[in-house]
């Protein structure tokens, strides 16, 4: 399967499209015929006081995210709230590398920001269903960068925000982290600096990547109970192949580093003149800081840090043996606490008020 069978309804579930034009970036230049993939869930009440806004992270769509945090009785409950999942711009749906028309295609898509897809998101959202407010925006890991900048670019609109296993400025860790899963993808000389004919043809860097995801992603604790088992794998290898290289493997490579580099740009004092106790400190959301155990891409002590800077939140850590990649839906207990959360925030009465 190559980059254009994958990025398809067939894949990852039906979807609408948002035109939002000629797109500028804040790092300068223009995505040319800019599109926002996005789905939802639900109905949105007459005072348009329901909505919950649900960005994707890294690599994923709006199918994942529906699979694992939606559904009647869950925190995400569609039967009461209007829940909208928006594909981040470079993920393959929306806007991305492999899809725009020369000379924006390939390695000359325009580099992006975390602040570049929430004005995007914020310009859907009042545009074409003319919301004012979000009971709640929750997102994990890259969404979680998304979600902290909503709560700091719009701090009266969003009423409640649960970033889940991210940060708000990426730490020199987290920078080194997301250099070595560039330098992954580069690395393959078949890459030739972004212009390949096919992304099939990065097919080492694409499973070096994997295999620096498979490391980063799950905890000490994943691989030293065999947790691959109980998911279903024969062995370590197996699990390797067929769930990490099997899950990055059909991507395009462009499409990936476009995301990866504006994770590891992540800063919401980004053209501010805040730093990021005065930006945080700026946030009226009544906001839930939520870590996972052993999490080594975003790990606990550095959400903790930053929510301690944040004046109305709390600070939950859930425990799983499986690490940041608990995100995913594979441990149905992680599941249960990260709900229970999400319940008892969405029952929290928020300052801003309609």
């Amino acid at each position: 399967m190559d980059a254009k069978q994958y990025y398809t309804a067939e894949v990852h579930g039906d979807y609408q499209i948002f035109e939002l034009g000629d797109f500028a970036v804040a790092e300068g230049g223009t995505i040319p015929n800019c599109q926002l993939a996005y789905k939802t869930f639900g109905t949105l009440n007459v005072a348009k006081d329901n909505v919950i806004l649900v960005p994707t992270w890294f690599s994923g769509s709006h199918q994942i995210m529906q699979q694992v945090y939606v559904g009647e009785g869950r925190a995400l409950d569609p039967g009461k709230y209007f829940i909208v999942i928006i594909n981040q711009l470079g993920n393959g749906l929306s806007s991305a590398p492999h899809d725009t028309p020369f000379p924006r295609n390939q390695a000359n898509f325009p580099q992006l920001r975390i602040s570049d897809d929430v004005r995007a998101q914020h310009q859907l959202l009042t545009e074409l269903f003319g919301i004012d407010f979000l009971a709640l925006i929750v997102g994990g890991s890259m969404g979680a960068q998304q979600t902290y900048e909503w709560a700091a670019r719009y701090p009266d609109m969003v009423k409640r925000a649960a970033p889940i296993a991210g940060t708000a400025q990426v730490t020199p860790h987290n920078f080194l982290l997301t250099q070595g899963l560039q330098n992954s993808i580069m690395s393959d000389p078949a890459w030739l600096n972004g212009w390949y004919e096919k992304s099939t043809d990065v097919h080492i860097g694409l499973r070096r990547l994997a295999e620096h995801c498979n490391l980063m992603g799950w905890s000490p604790a994943f691989f030293k109970k065999d947790r691959w088992r109980t998911l279903g794998f024969t062995s370590l290898e197996d699990f390797i192949t067929r769930f990490m290289i099997g899950y990055f493997g059909p991507m395009d490579p462009n499409n990936l580093l476009v995301m990866i580099k504006k994770w590891q740009l992540g800063d919401i004092c980004y053209q501010r003149s805040d730093n990021l106790k005065e930006a945080l400190a700026k946030i009226k959301a009544k906001v839930f800081v939520l870590a996972i155990e052993g999490d080594l891409m975003f790990p606990p002590a550095d959400c903790e840090h930053e929510q301690l800077m944040i004046p109305d939140s709390e600070f939950h850590i859930t425990r799983t043996t499986d690490g940041h990649f608990a995100l995913f839906g594979t441990d149905p207990h992680h599941l249960e606490q990260v709900d229970a959360h999400l319940k008892t925030l969405l029952a929290t009465p928020a300052k801003i008020s309609i």
